[in-house]
């Protein structure tokens, strides 16, 4: 099978509210697709009804070539790390992998799930006295554990301290290096830039755009940022005041007109000051779309 989701005109409707439109899009075997969005996007709605948490309004949704309120058929398959887990503050660590495991129908030994996220000293504690960071352990062991096909990971480094995000990360990659299928949203967009194979970016309900991260990036230009100091010869086109004595050179070809702007100021005789040059990023596409 080439596709483990296949999103086909989906849409969800609270009430008056169309929080979902029309969204069509397509997870490959293998592959780590990121989906991102604005506040208010719809990508949570858009995925409660791929985890089967949801019914649509309309359109078609199927995970292994199945209905995902199919539990029998999919469950089993897919590994899930919501934003809040809900798990019972009576339960320990080990009680809450080993319960969720036997419902989600994988096989799995929860110690070793338990290790993986670093809590194995705290398998005897009660989720009520666990961390935040902790916690979100917690539900990744439970996400984890039986080595899913499909892992949906929903914001799962918020919380998490740089060494535990690093160790969830690593335990990704091995996931991936057996043959996982991950989607992933998450706000914190250097994740996804680094990580993501394909990227699709929901604004107001609609998958806006979708690509790999050099695709996306490509459709908007670079930047140059520069100030020059007074008085100087004004700087040649494609060069733009940008207030405050500042000016900004937008460029699909960042090399050249770079070396075009050096040269200029060497001919002139004065120097660039507060010099920024790179290339559009992740963080820049998003909030292009935000500002439509």
């Amino acid at each position: 099978m080439a596709h483990v989701i296949e999103v086909d005109g989906l849409n969800v409707v609270y009430g008056g509210f169309h929080a979902v439109r029309d969204l069509s899009f397509q997870v490959r075997r293998g592959e780590l697709y990121a989906l991102l969005g604005t506040n208010g996007a719809g990508k949570t709605s858009a995925l409660e009804v791929v985890e089967g948490h949801r019914a649509p309004a309309s359109g078609t949704v199927r995970i292994f070539g199945r209905d995902p309120r199919d539990r029998r058929a999919v469950r089993p398959r897919m590994g899930i790390m919501l934003q809040e887990s809900g798990f019972s503050p009576d339960m320990t660590v080990k009680e809450t992998v080993h319960l969720i495991g036997r419902l989600s129908g994988r096989t799995d030994a929860p110690e070793r799930v338990i290790d993986v996220v670093g809590l194995t000293r705290k398998a005897g504690t009660r989720v009520a006295q666990l961390s935040g960071g902790e916690k979100r352990r917690l539900d990744f062991a439970t996400a984890a554990y039986g080595t899913p096909d499909l892992l949906i990971l929903d914001e799962p480094t918020t919380g998490l301290d740089i060494s535990s995000r690093d160790a969830l990360w690593q335990t990704v990659d091995r996931l991936r290096e057996d043959g996982a299928t991950i989607v992933l949203t998450t706000h914190y967009l250097e994740e996804a830039q680094e990580r993501a194979d394909r990227i699709g970016l929901m604004h107001q309900g609609a998958l806006q755009r979708e690509g790999t991260v050099a695709e996306l990036t490509r459709a908007l230009p670079a930047e140059i940022r520069f100030r020059l100091p007074v008085p100087s010869p004004a700087p040649p086109p494609p060069a733009t005041p940008d207030g405050d004595g500042s000016f900004r050179i937008e460029t699909f070809d960042l090399p050249h007109d770079l070396y075009a702007l050096l040269s200029w100021a060497r001919d002139a005789g004065v120097e660039p000051r507060d010099l920024e040059a790179g290339p559009t990023g992740l963080d820049d596409v998003f909030r292009a779309l935000a500002d439509r």
